[in-house]
């Protein structure tokens, strides 16, 4: 069969282009392999967990406040079953799952991105999240609206990026949903959280948050979801909801990659002072 000569060129370029990226990617893999990002050992492939620490993840599922997705140990599961915090102090978003339960791995793999610049961790987290955003998602039909919990313009200067921004668009892109990180502002610089308790905390940001002026208009009738990284004693997703449920929203939930997750027999003794989340906000 006779073969277009012109066509010859462009197929072996092609080829060519083709095993020229295997061979680079080779040497790559060769000089810099891909690591397990929960404890840095080679792995097979980027984003992939050893098998430690992928048995180590504790994936968050079964029954759950209502309200804020906490787990609860009960022997007759309800839709509608509240934790006790949730009934003693509602919070403004309803539903607020998470991919994880906060653990060794999950906090090395936030703290990486948080503070190591391995950006990477981004779309790992968002991954892992996609699955509770589908349940969180359900009968939304095209309504809901991905907003990341946003930084101070100082702190996002001094870093560089948004890690709840790279997670929110990369949710966008794995799911199809509308992400918007120009609706909810942060206008005052809050002190690092870290060693904080729960109700120090929640002082901390009381107020800190306010809605861009084109806000109201795009976030009428719409499911918001906040997206962040860490969800600790739940300050700052309070007081974004908060502002958020006043805008005219449907409704609002928040999803993140890890939540500390107190004893069940006692939540009140936990100490959210030693949580590495909500940090330097």
């Amino acid at each position: 069969m006779d073969e277009n000569p012109a066509a010859l060129p462009a197929t072996a370029a092609a080829m060519m282009t083709g095993a020229g990226r295997r061979a680079v990617r080779a040497v790559v893999d060769y000089a810099l392999p891909p690591r397990c990002p929960g404890c840095g050992v080679v792995v097979g492939d980027d984003r992939q967990f050893c098998l430690s620490c992928w048995q180590s993840l504790d994936f968050l599922a079964g029954p759950a406040c209502a309200c804020c997705s906490i787990p609860i140990t009960t022997l007759v599961p309800d839709a509608d079953m509240l934790c006790g915090a949730c009934l003693a102090d509602r919070p403004a978003y309803d539903g607020a799952p998470a991919a994880l339960a906060y653990g060794p791995a999950a906090r090395r793999v936030a703290l990486r991105l948080k503070y190591g610049r391995r950006l990477g961790h981004a779309r790992l987290m968002a991954e892992l999240m996609a699955r509770p955003l589908r349940a969180l998602c359900a009968g939304a039909n095209g309504a809901a609206l991905l907003i990341p919990v946003p930084l101070h313009r100082w702190r996002l200067w001094s870093r560089g990026f948004n890690q709840s921004g790279l997670i929110a668009h990369h949710l966008a892109t794995i799911s199809g949903i509308a992400c918007a990180d120009d609706l909810l502002m942060r206008t005052r610089a809050t002190p690092s959280l870290r060693g904080l308790g729960a109700k120090a905390r929640a002082k901390a940001v009381r107020g800190v948050f306010t809605l861009a002026p084109h806000a109201r208009s795009r976030m009428a009738g719409r499911h918001i979801i906040l997206v962040d990284d860490v969800h600790a004693s739940g300050a700052t997703l309070r007081a974004c909801a908060h502002v958020l449920a006043q805008a005219g929203a449907a409704r609002v939930s928040a999803l993140t990659f890890a939540r500390v997750v107190p004893d069940a027999a006692d939540p009140a003794a936990f100490d959210f002072a030693q949580i590495d989340s909500d940090m330097a906000l």
